[in-house]
């Protein structure tokens, strides 16, 4: 096959990518079987979403419904994990739902999402490294090690001195530090991180098992009244609206699976493990979101949580067990730093495919002579989610970022039906059964979730859209390997 006929020139905003262009072969190694693969997604799923943002969406808009948050999150999540896992084993290509618009919907609609997930893999991170330096300020707190308190939070967020004064944050330069470490890491090879993933996900499970177990006898049930708080008079505080807002609010925290299917170019047999891998570590993460979360709001009053990053530290303060307070902080170190590696792992692979694809500067796709990861590519991210961790608090970031999760389901759910038209007879290793039900409904709950959201998360979304419009029609149309030339 010609390189004509398989990149055929079109002026079309909607120009398709053939299918067999969008999986062949890269410089990327194949070296990921299904098991890294559901490690990878537990790593990335079970974290700020969990020890951070339960905290927040519970004292914000749910109170100990939180964990009816987490079930209706969780089923529109589920309606789009079954897509994704069919188009995954359909399209084992890097860059995940940007690279099944691309081949289903468009160019155009391509650029909105990998756009799209740009911001949402960039906040994603750096609303996990927020979480993580909150949680390393109270574990070296506990060794007596004191931080400078003003280089620890964003300059908008109010910290107490030593002298008992108040100061506005200057930066947050643990979060930083994560950031620039992890992204050293990735640059290493995937080999290498997934290797690392594995260890740190164990230990991020034996401590969740141990906050329920150890747990259990202090939740006061006294806590779980009125388990859904009424609302306040005003749409999300509270009542079922808030029930849907903190659903929203705590949807990103299920975007492992979306960091899964970016690593499809090197899945060592991604027809078959790229399924097991997305199914897979929803399962696990379901389960664990809404145990985790009954036991966290029976621990502490949802009141007590507000404006509270480490939500997990301040209960296991609630227990006489010194060793486990200790053991919980570092174990949600380790955990969050598997989020952060799979986000920003996954970041880099769809920016790497929209370069190999001539929308962005090439560079950008150019793989590391000895290591083959998308160095650049990871660079660049490390400065963006820098900025971010430095200088922004965690519940602007958490509201950011979920919304372009949502979007990018919506997508993958309608890419579904549409290559079910368009190719009807080409290969699935997995399909969804039920026919059109489960994309339909995906795409009906994930809407659902979205318009649950404030109007400024909107207002977020549409300016960066904007800009990704200006960049796409400035740059990026004509210089597309599909663009005549």
């Amino acid at each position: 096959m010609s390189q004509t006929e398989r990149r055929p020139a079109s002026t079309s905003l909607f120009r398709l990518k053939p299918i067999n262009t969008a999986v062949e072969e890269t410089g990327l190694k194949r070296v990921l079987g299904a098991g890294n693969l559901v490690a990878l997604g537990v790593g990335a799923i079970i974290g700020a979403g969990l020890f951070s943002l339960t905290g927040i969406a519970a004292s914000e808009n749910a109170g100990p419904a939180v964990v009816l948050s987490y079930l209706i999150a969780a089923v529109a999540c589920g309606f789009a994990g079954l897509c994704y896992s069919e188009l995954a084993s359909m399209i084992p290509a890097a860059g995940s739902a940007y690279s099944f618009a691309y081949v289903s919907l468009g160019e155009f609609v391509a650029w909105i999402i990998g756009w799209d997930l740009v911001l949402e893999y960039a906040v994603g991170a750096a609303t996990v490294s927020v979480s993580w330096s909150r949680y390393v300020v109270s574990l070296l707190a506990d060794w007596g090690v004191a931080l400078p308190e003003r280089l620890t939070a964003s300059p908008f967020e109010t910290v107490r001195l030593a002298s008992g004064a108040e100061a506005a944050g200057i930066a947050n330069l643990p979060a930083v530090f994560a950031i620039v470490a992890i992204t050293m890491l990735l640059i290493r090879g995937v080999s290498d991180s997934a290797k690392v993933n594995a260890v740190i996900v164990a230990i991020k499970l034996t401590v969740i098992a141990a906050v329920i177990g150890f747990g259990l006898p202090y939740v006061h049930t006294t806590n779980y009244h009125p388990f859904i708080p009424p609302n306040d008079g005003t749409f999300g505080h509270f009542g079922f609206s808030g029930v849907m807002r903190a659903a929203g609010t705590i949807f990103f925290a299920y975007i492992g699976f979306d960091a899964v299917s970016t690593t499809a170019q090197e899945a060592r047999n991604p027809a078959r493990d790229m399924p097991i891998g997305i199914i897979g570590s929803l399962l696990v993460c379901v389960t664990v979101y809404m145990a985790f979360s009954l036991v966290l709001t029976g621990m502490v009053n949802y009141h007590d949580m507000l404006g509270d990053a480490a939500p997990v530290a301040t209960a296991i303060d609630h227990t006489p067990f010194g060793w486990l307070k200790t053991a919980v902080k570092l174990g949600i170190i380790c955990g969050f730093t598997s989020v952060m590696l799979v986000l920003l792992l996954g970041q880099s692979r769809v920016f790497y495919a929209m370069a190999s694809d001539g929308l962005l500067p090439s560079f950008f796709a150019r793989t590391h002579a000895r290591f083959r990861t998308p160095w650049l590519s990871n660079l660049f991210f490390m400065i963006v989610t820098g900025v971010l961790a430095a200088f922004l608090p965690i519940s602007e970031l958490g509201h950011m970022t979920s919304i372009g999760t949502l979007l990018a389901f919506t997508i993958v759910c309608i890419g579904v039906l549409v290559l079910r038209r368009t190719q009807p007879h080409r290969e699935r290793r997995f399909r969804i059964p039920g026919g059109a039900t489960v994309p339909l409904l995906g795409v009906l709950s994930c809407l659902t979730v979205m318009a649950s959201l404030d109007s400024l998360t909107w207002v977020r979304l549409v300016v960066w859209l904007l800009i990704g419009f200006a960049i796409y029609f400035g740059y990026s149309r004509s210089r597309s390997v599909l663009a005549p030339r």
